[in-house]
């Protein structure tokens, strides 16, 4: 998903600030450290279900601060730029 590959030396998976923005508005923030399950306990969760494999990618959900949610609703339009952002990892 890039923008480039960080090694897990690198980061702690549960101290990461992550944003979303939509044409520029911040529309999401948050930290990983919300996260109802950590890493480790999707992961095993997971593994117990099905086999993981390198590059296999895990998603876990969203922050709050969602279009339906808002009030009032806010969806995204043809033309919307979204950008998304996560501390040490970059931005897409």
């Amino acid at each position: 998903i890039g923008p480039w590959i960080t090694t897990a030396d690198e980061v702690d998976p549960h101290s990461l600030d992550l944003r979303c923005l939509v044409n520029g508005e911040l529309r999401q923030s948050s930290n990983t450290r919300h996260l109802v399950f950590d890493l480790w306990q999707q992961i095993e969760h997971l593994s117990a279900a099905m086999t993981l494999e390198p590059g296999d990618l895990i998603f876990t959900g969203t922050p709050g601060g969602i279009g339906a949610a808002m009030d009032p609703r806010q969806f995204l339009k043809p033309g919307d730029v979204v950008r998304c952002e996560i501390d040490g990892l970059g931005a897409i």
